[in-house]
């Protein structure tokens, strides 16, 4: 791609301790003309030191360094001077990448290959999570996250959707993407063990990471949060994760059924395949929530949730890390009403409970 001079271009600081990945992620990105490397920082201290002298408008981050590991190194920029930052790790260390998030990294990714369309969805990312309004951060907080108090039962009549007997009244399906690992942990970890429905997501994601994401909300919520497996029934206060590798769904009698992805296939997994399988079987009884994302993934989703009669949910502009997907329902006019991400809790609860959707105060 050839660079227009008249616009400058993308500052990358890339930090990784080894010379061979910081070569492979410099010659991808600088194939794009739009993208220059400003430095190379090989700790975590050169990198804190580099982000501040060099200003950056992004910093790929390797988490397992010398001197001083990613994860400081991510606490310190964001402490210092808020950076758009993208963690670039190996598989086996999906669990403390997805902690990174926690303080302020915005997505993270698989060490690439020299293989173009990694390279191809790196140089994407990059372009995206740039163009990010981050904030300065306090120090990490270790207190801990209350739960919202759990009322009396609901009472609501047997559904006629239900295709089998089930020990629970509504199903809350979620779908999200950039930005949604964050979002899910504000939500998901204000919510009570005893929370009343079983909650089905559609997270996108890189394959070999969703395991290292379960183990990490789970780590973070009262509710058990576990990648879903083939056959397994829905319980409700339990939380399932769909894998990257195949696309979760629901079957009439209330089970996992994982399918597998079309070979076009551009979203893993699909947030569509599973909206519309919760739509089909739970109809009016459906909770349909579009959190922050790119892309269009989820709308068509949305739209069968709603014209079925369910409860459609969009996290709003000023929360989301990307407007995009959940603007694009809205837009198609599949969600019924637009929530700030921290009052998600509290209006999926009540209406779990009830069946009433409480507007948030004024």
């Amino acid at each position: 791609m050839r660079h227009d001079a008249s616009v400058s271009p993308l500052r990358v600081l890339i930090a990784d301790d080894s010379a061979l990945v910081r070569d492979v992620l410099r010659a991808m990105l600088t194939r794009d003309g739009e993208i220059e490397i400003v430095g190379e920082a090989s700790n975590g201290l050169e990198a804190v030191e580099m982000a501040r002298q060099l200003k950056p408008q992004l910093i790929t981050m390797d988490l397992t360094m010398p001197v001083m590991d990613g994860m400081r190194a991510i606490e310190e920029i964001m402490h210092t001077k808020g950076v758009p930052i993208l963690v670039i790790s190996d598989r086996a260390d999906a669990t403390t990448a997805y902690e990174a998030l926690e303080l302020g990294a915005l997505e993270v990714m698989p060490k690439p290959s020299l293989d173009s369309d990694d390279s191809d969805r790196l140089i994407e990312r990059v372009k995206l999570l740039a163009g990010v309004a981050v904030i300065t951060r306090l120090r990490r907080r270790t207190e801990a996250l209350t739960a919202l108090p759990v009322s009396s039962p609901s009472a609501f009549s047997a559904s006629p959707q239900a295709h089998a007997p089930r020990s629970f009244k509504r199903v809350v399906a979620i779908a999200c993407s950039t930005g949604g690992p964050q979002a899910l942990v504000r939500l998901l970890s204000a919510l009570p063990a005893s929370f009343p429905a079983p909650i089905v997501i559609a997270q996108h994601i890189s394959h070999g990471f969703i395991g290292g994401m379960a183990q990490w909300l789970a780590s973070l919520c009262a509710m058990p949060v576990r990648v879903a497996e083939a056959g397994e029934p829905l319980c409700p206060g339990h939380v399932y994760l769909s894998p990257s590798e195949c696309d979760l769904t629901i079957d009439a009698h209330h089970r996992v059924a994982l399918k597998a992805s079309p070979a076009e296939a551009i979203y893993h997994p699909s947030c569509d395949a599973l909206l519309a399988s919760v739509a089909e079987v739970y109809g009016r009884d459906a909770i349909g929530l579009i959190l922050t994302g790119m892309g269009r993934d989820g709308v068509s989703g949305m739209r069968a949730i709603h014209q079925a009669g369910g409860l459609t949910l969009a996290q709003d502009e000023a929360s989301s890390v990307i407007f995009g997907m959940n603007q694009e329902a809205l837009k198609a006019g599949a969600v019924r009403h637009v929530v700030a991400l921290d009052e998600l809790a509290e209006r999926l609860l009540t209406t779990v409970q009830y069946g009433i959707f409480m507007e948030p105060s004024s």
